[in-house]
């Protein structure tokens, strides 16, 4: 008997989710063949088998937390033809390039897999098959959905995150909320946090436990602007103008070591608001792009990760954040960077303010801006400093 341990799919993460298991105790698998489908705060992965055998014992169900390290898998090698990952028979297949695990070839959750046409399936791929990405295919299968019913909007015919969404919002009309009696207690039941949900409140309590957090807030008068919907681009490159101004809030601090370290690439964490939670893709090397670039790579990246295809290497490693969350509500905020970065820039709703001009008043349209920093590794003067090459910036036409 061997047990399988869950493995570090990634930058050290320390738990993933069980999405769906592709066997069950008792079924024969060969090396390399699909396991189980699994998500961390980054992406969901496929994890194919280490080992020819029978499957003795799953330790987890669909739904459950495993930590990285436990036990995941028993398998019973003792059959004919079977071998460890070491020594495979001749007469398998040859086995698929690593990517980056102790298992094997692990898909990130931007593969596009093909399934047929009843929800968990054979994956198989197949000419005529549904396509879409292992998030969708778990979501679908959890629902009962067939994905063949479900009309795809994705590029090559595949079935996205948001058709799924719209087509239950169509199948299922809403109940009507029942009214409980006034002084009853709630029959809301707690629910546990999981996929970037539970990666969100994990890194806001890192952020509250380590951080010096300090924030400020000004207005960029955008009233010359010549393309006026170009918020996003523009605000991107202001970001840049303010690392080169300031490249103090461009990069890390190293807390136990007490250093700081500053980065001239700028690769700009995004926050977006998905229905499963805050989901922070990065855009890289934005100080080399091009207004018409930074466009196309904010629309590229934004529908991404819309569609939960987004690859976990476009979710680490970034040197500054962006949150806009003006697009929803609010003026000022005091958004959280998370550590080892130590400024994020918050975008508040578009503003019509009545400003002071030479002989009156005029209305003019403004960007309400929020700055948060470590102050540990960052001055005022160096915020101010940033924040205020940003302005000039965005108050170009």
């Amino acid at each position: 008997m061997t047990t399988f341990k869950l493995p570090d799919l990634g930058e050290g993460l320390p738990e993933a989710e069980i999405v769906a298991w592709h066997v069950a105790e008792g079924d024969a698998i060969k090396t390399d063949d699909l396991l189980v489908s699994v998500e961390t705060a980054k992406a969901v992965v496929e994890v194919p088998s280490p080992y020819t055998g029978i499957v003795a014992r799953l330790h987890a169900r669909a739904g459950d937390i495993v930590a990285t390290g436990a036990p995941l898998v028993d398998f019973d090698e003792s059959g004919p033809g079977t071998a460890t990952p070491e020594g495979k028979p001749a007469d398998e297949e040859p086995a698929r390039s690593d990517a980056g695990t102790v298992v094997g070839n692990v898909m990130s959750g931007d593969d596009v897999v093909t399934e047929t046409a009843i929800a968990g399936g054979s994956r198989r791929r197949g000419k005529g098959r549904v396509k879409a990405t292992p998030a969708v295919r778990a979501e679908a299968k959890r629902q009962g959905i067939d994905l063949s019913e479900i009309t795809p909007s994705g590029r090559n015919g595949q079935v996205t995150q948001n058709d799924l969404e719209q087509f239950v919002s169509r199948a299922k009309p809403a109940a009507r909320p029942k009214t409980a009696p006034f002084g009853a207690p709630s029959p809301a039941q707690s629910e546990p946090l999981r996929g970037p949900r539970r990666a969100m409140a994990q890194s806001m309590t890192r952020s509250r436990d380590e951080v010096a957090l300090c924030t400020i807030f000004d207005d960029a008068d955008i009233q010359e602007w010549l393309n006026k919907r170009d918020f996003t681009p523009r605000i991107l490159r202001a970001i840049v103008a303010g690392c080169g101004a300031e490249p103090a809030l461009n990069g890390f601090y190293d807390a136990e070591n007490m250093s700081r370290q500053l980065e001239s690439r700028v690769d700009i964490a995004m926050a977006v608001d998905t229905g499963d939670g805050l989901i922070v893709p990065v855009i890289r090397g934005v100080e080399r792009m091009e207004l018409d670039a930074i466009r196309t790579a904010v629309a590229e990246i934004k529908q991404a990760t819309l569609d939960r295809t987004v690859a976990r290497e476009d979710m680490v490693n970034y040197t500054i954040t962006l949150s806009n969350f003006g697009m929803l509500a609010g003026r000022y905020a005091t958004p959280l960077m998370v550590p080892p970065t130590v400024a994020i820039v918050g975008t508040g709703k578009l503003q019509h303010d009545v400003v002071a001009v030479m002989g009156g008043i005029e209305v003019h349209r403004r960007i309400p801006l929020s700055l948060s920093f470590d102050h540990r590794a960052v001055t005022g003067g160096e915020a101010a400093r940033f924040l205020a090459a940003m302005i000039q910036d965005l108050e170009k036409p």
